[in-house]
């Protein structure tokens, strides 16, 4: 009877990050191992809600006892003033006046009527389908 070697089970690794998608802090998977740059050791994460994944730097993350500082908060100064004449590119940041929101372009399509649209989630109202290049 041949014995072989147990197969080494690897275990997920979760860091809590702030998420652009949902603009709030969400739990994100280690992938692979650190890199080690000029920068310091760095390290993909992927988002267990959305799935898109961003490289961090973790000398950074553990050098950090307040972890306020990593949130990055998004204020009105920095939005565009939405309008549905405008168009907008996947990642602005807008301010919904009528709302009284700020939220950030997370997609873009094309309306069954060749009109187009944007997918925003906005802090208060969670996610906004909303018209853009309306002329």
């Amino acid at each position: 009877m041949v014995v072989g070697k147990k197969k080494k089970i690897r275990r997920a690794k979760y860091i809590l990050l702030y998420s652009p998608f949902f603009m709030k802090e969400t739990k994100h998977e280690l992938i692979g191992e650190p890199i080690e740059g000029p920068n310091g050791r760095q390290q993909w994460a992927r988002c267990t809600k959305s799935r898109h994944t961003q490289l961090i730097n973790l000398d950074t993350i553990e050098s950090q006892v307040d972890n306020s500082q990593a949130v990055v908060h998004i204020s009105r100064e920095d939005a565009k003033k939405y309008s549905p004449q405008l168009e907008y590119e996947i990642g602005d940041i807008i301010f919904h006046a009528v709302w009284d929101d700020v939220g950030v372009v997370r997609s873009k399509e094309t309306l069954s009527d060749g009109k187009k649209a944007i997918i925003v989630y906005f802090e208060k109202n969670s996610e906004k389908h909303l018209v853009e290049n309306l002329k």
